[in-house]
């Protein structure tokens, strides 16, 4: 009896565990000697591998209070639809630095890695998505791991400097000399399917960005997706990440 009692005990224990209502997490994760905190969206059901999505924010949200990353694109899309069903990796850049830097990158795969280990994610569905910045580094990860991801989402990135008198740093890292840095993006890319999103008037990083970037990806026969909001400028992630097929689309991809 006492035996039967113990086993009733567990199953009930681990069926309360995995119905656990969907929430945000409080993560923190050593590179280098340095500690990275991070958020992390747990869907309320992580007993079946779930697929485990990437977030990059933009410029605007760096620091270390592992707040305001939660401000901009998909964490406050998240807050209105807990039921999404994939684990969501959030960490933050630290202040002046890009997603593009090797540092900020290695944190933010590090923080991706203990995440899968942490929900026994499937490894075949690892996604990348990200906005501004993060469109910037989302194109980097996509261009330096090309077997690692999925599928991309990229939000009003680009490759190429930006015309800013502050001398902002952003640009994709590690183009040839003489090179055409859209045509080698989509060469180093190879068949990760990517949907690109970008705003008709974006003042900030010019659409011509992403229009260029996705015909490089066309011309190399590419699996490509682009949408251009009319009228839009930068802020172009509240449509993008409320576009109805963008989930289903990202997750009928695996590697």
């Amino acid at each position: 009896m006492l035996r039967t009692l113990a086993f009733l005990t567990a199953a009930i224990v681990a069926g309360s565990a995995s119905a656990a209502p969907a929430h945000f997490a409080e993560r923190s994760v050593d590179v280098k000697g340095k500690t990275y905190r991070y958020q992390v969206f747990i869907p309320a059901d992580t007993t079946k591998h779930p697929a485990v999505v990437l977030f990059l924010h933009g410029s605007g949200e760096r620091g270390s209070d592992n707040q305001k990353q939660m401000t901009q694109g998909l964490p406050p899309w998240l807050k209105q639809h807990m039921d999404f069903p994939a684990v969501v990796v959030i960490p933050q850049a630290p202040d002046d630095t890009e997603w593009t830097d090797e540092a900020d990158a290695n944190m933010a795969l590090a923080a991706l890695e203990k995440s899968v280990k942490e929900f026994d994610g499937d490894r075949k569905k690892l996604y990348v998505t990200g906005l501004s910045m993060g469109g910037y580094g989302s194109w980097q990860l996509a261009v330096d791991y090309p077997d690692k991801f999925a599928a991309a989402a990229i939000i009003c990135g680009g490759i190429v400097p930006l015309p800013d008198p502050e001398g902002r740093r952003l640009f994709l890292q590690g183009v040839p000399k003489g090179a055409d840095p859209y045509a080698w993006a989509a060469q180093k890319i190879g068949k990760t399917p990517v949907w690109l999103f970008h705003g008709g008037d974006d003042t900030t990083v010019p659409t011509d960005e992403s229009r260029k970037m996705n015909a490089a990806l066309q011309k190399r026969g590419a699996e490509v997706k682009y949408t251009e909001f009319p009228g839009v400028n930068h802020g172009s992630w509240e449509k993008a990440y409320a576009t109805p097929d963008l989930w289903s689309w990202m997750f009928s991809h695996t590697r």
